[in-house]
């Protein structure tokens, strides 16, 4: 058996407003919109993976997702631009990521990051 694919669900009233926040701060993109439910990609293959954690590390919450960019100072700069809140402030962190978290509509603690290594 192969896994092919790990897909995170968030539960939303307003599907629309989650639609934006992701596809706003990430550039995502609409793959699919059934108005009940939207799968957003970023049209990149990536890697089924699934992380099971006690803590987030340095002593923060575990975050509902982790999304990893290529530019976490500019994700930092459009969150900011955007008027959402920071939940824990830019760090890099001595595992060798770079990260900040925020909170999406739906109250999700995000963990943006990009490896320093």
């Amino acid at each position: 058996m192969t896994v092919r694919r790990i897909v995170s669900n968030l539960a939303a009233d307003k599907v629309s407003d989650v639609r934006d926040f992701y596809a706003q701060l990430f550039d995502l993109e609409v793959a699919m919109d059934q108005g009940w439910i939207v799968t957003l990609t970023s049209g990149e293959t990536s890697p089924a993976q699934l992380s099971i954690a006690s803590e987030g590390g340095s002593g923060t919450p575990v975050p509902d997702l982790s999304i990893e960019v290529d530019d976490v100072d500019a994700v930092l700069a459009r969150a900011q631009a955007l008027k959402h809140e920071i939940a824990y402030p830019m760090t890099d962190e001595p595992w060798g990521v770079r990260r900040f978290f925020l909170r999406d509509p739906t109250g999700k603690l995000i963990n943006v990051m990009s490896r320093t290594r």
